[in-house]
C-alpha cells in the first residue's frame, strides 16, 4: 500500500465547509491499509485546532498525524530571537523560540487570516519594524510564501505578497518553511517512514503541493477543488492525475 500526504485546504474543506465526500474517501483509504499524513501551509490556528477542525468534519486523525508549519518553525528557529508576525493562535506551537520585539536573530512572517488579525499583524509599523531587523542583519523566514488561498467568497491575498516586498526591500530571500520546501515534504516522509517513489501528495495548489512534492520525487494528485484553476497553460508542472476530489482517490488508487 501506498503512503499518502493529503491536503487540508482545498481537499478536505474550504472555510470550514467539508468538501463532499471527503470525510468518506479518508475512511476508505486508512481501510485499504494506506498510510496518510496530513500535510498543511495553514498558518492561522494551533495545529490542536486545526486537529479538532478536521475532527469536526468526520475525519478520524490524532494530532500527531497532522504536519504544520509552526511545528517546523519551531525546529528551525529554536534558540534564536525572532520577531514574528504571526496569527496569535500558533503561538503554542512555537514552543523553544524566544519572541523579541527588536534585536532580532530571525524575521518569521506567518500567513494571513480572514480575521481583523490579519490588519493589525501585517500593518505598516510592522512591517517596517521587520525590514528594520533585516537591516541590521537579522534572517528572513516565512511559513509559506503563498499568494492567495480560496476562501467561500472567493480568493483572498495571502502572506506572500508581505514576504516578497520585504525580500524586495531588504535585498535578501526567505527561507520558506512550509510547502513547497523540500524539508518540509522529507519530514513528512520520515514521519511515514516513507520513500517518495512509493508516495503519493494530493493537493489543490499547482506550485505548492503538486511541483513542490514533485521536484522531491513523489507522484502527485490534483484535485479539482479549492485552488484549482482549469487552465493548464500556467500550470508550472503537470500532475500524474487530475481528480474532481479526493473522494474519487480510493477508486483511482485500486485501478492504478
Amino acid at each position: 500500500m501506498a503512503a499518502i500526504l493529503i491536503d487540508v485546504d482545498g481537499v478536505l474543506h474550504v472555510s470550514s465547509q467539508p468538501i463532499d465526500g471527503a470525510a468518506d474517501a479518508v475512511n476508505v483509504l486508512r481501510a485499504d491499509g494506506h498510510r496518510l499524513r496530513f500535510v498543511t501551509n495553514a498558518t492561522t490556528r494551533s495545529r490542536r485546532e486545526l486537529a479538532e477542525d478536521i475532527r469536526g468534519f468526520g475525519i478520524e486523525l490524532e494530532d500527531e498525524e497532522l504536519q504544520t508549519t509552526p511545528y517546523a518553525a519551531a525546529h528551525a528557529l529554536a534558540g534564536k530571537r525572532v520577531l514574528a508576525l504571526t496569527m496569535p493562535a500558533i503561538v503554542e506551537d512555537l514552543e523553544g523560540v524566544e519572541m523579541v520585539g527588536d534585536h532580532a536573530d530571525a524575521v518569521l512572517l506567518g500567513g494571513a487570516d480572514e480575521t481583523p488579525d490579519t490588519n493589525q499583524v501585517f500593518s505598516y509599523m510592522n512591517l517596517a519594524r521587520a525590514f528594520s531587523e533585516l537591516e541590521a542583519g537579522a534572517e528572513l523566514y516565512c511559513l509559506h510564501k503563498n499568494r492567495w488561498w480560496q476562501t467561500a467568497r472567493g480568493p483572498l491575498l495571502d502572506a506572500g505578497a508581505f514576504v516578497a516586498g520585504l525580500e524586495y526591500a531588504a535585498g535578501v530571500e526567505a527561507t520558506v518553511l512550509g510547502k513547497p520546501s523540500g524539508p518540509y515534504f522529507a519530514a513528512a516522509l520520515e514521519a511515514l517512514d516513507a520513500d517518495p517513489e512509493n508516495t503519493w501528495m494530493v493537493g489543490d495548489d499547482i506550485d505548492a503541493d503538486v511541483r513542490g512534492a514533485h521536484e522531491f520525487g513523489l507522484r502527485t494528485v490534483l484535485v479539482r477543488t479549492g485552488k484549482f484553476r482549469g487552465d493548464t497553460h500556467g500550470w508550472s508542472v503537470s500532475p500524474d492525475a487530475v481528480l474532481d476530489s479526493i473522494a474519487d482517490l480510493p477508486e483511482f488508487l485500486r485501478s492504478s
